[in-house]
């Protein structure tokens, strides 16, 4: 569970933004600061759990981006996400200086809120993921993250949704457990080869995590299971 904190004085605002990461299936909200006092408080706990803060600017007693170098020096995998009315230059150019993930303008709707927090999971899945990257995985995080709702939406070159859609519904119905291409070939009575061709471009998404296990023969067996902060994206390939 992916543990996120509100940090907004503005106390309907704070709360709309509780009830969309209510909706973001592997996301909580795990505490709503009013002042960057209460923030940081919570930031330099270690018995707190934080992945993420969704921070505004403007605050009738303090200016958000005096929490970044807060951030920074805390030494905790603590990411931002920036929420706030400020659009000028100098604060949006300050704010990706101290490196925050993305930046939302108010107003603005779910789907923006939504591909903001599934964009940051998947780039942070890719991070966590790999003790050493090719230079495609480097490219991806350098320029502009892991791929967003758009790129993932489009499927290779001989996949089809239809298939897609088959074994997503297997898969969402199958939460927590660990499978391998032949379960799941076999569960929905498809060729193995097909089969495998969707499970790798569902981990190259970061929807599935991948594990090798190596049997007695030494022969290795590539097993699948749901990446739990992206139920909300497979679920997309279900309709």
């Amino acid at each position: 569970m992916i543990d996120v904190l509100i940090v907004d004085d503005d106390a309907m605002v704070a709360d709309l933004n509780r009830q969309y990461v209510s909706r973001m299936e592997g996301f909580r909200c795990c505490g709503m600061a009013a002042t960057l006092a209460e923030a940081a408080a919570v930031i330099n706990d270690p018995a707190r759990s934080l992945d993420l803060i969704l921070l505004d600017v403007y605050m009738q007693k303090d200016n958000g981006l005096q929490l970044l170098p807060i951030v920074r020096a805390s030494g905790r995998k603590i990411d931002v996400i920036m929420i706030s009315s400020a659009s000028d230059a100098a604060t949006i150019q300050t704010a990706m200086h101290y490196g925050v993930v993305d930046y939302l303008i108010k107003p603005f709707q779910f789907p923006r809120f939504e591909e903001a927090l599934i964009g940051w999971c998947e780039k942070k899945n890719l991070m966590d993921s790999h003790q050493y990257y090719e230079q495609a995985d480097v490219d991806r995080l350098l320029r502009g993250g892991a791929p967003g709702l758009a790129d993932s939406r489009r499927l290779p070159k001989g996949l089809t949704p239809q298939t897609l859609r088959t074994l997503c519904l297997w898969i969402d119905a199958h939460q927590g457990i660990e499978f391998s291409t032949d379960d799941l070939a076999n569960a929905v009575n498809i060729s193995r080869v097909s089969c495998r061709k969707y499970l790798i471009w569902l981990a190259q998404v970061n929807i599935l995590f991948t594990s090798i296990h190596y049997g007695a023969t030494g022969r290795p067996v590539y097993r699948y299971r749901l990446q739990p902060a992206q139920v909300a994206l497979l679920r997309q390939y279900c309709h």
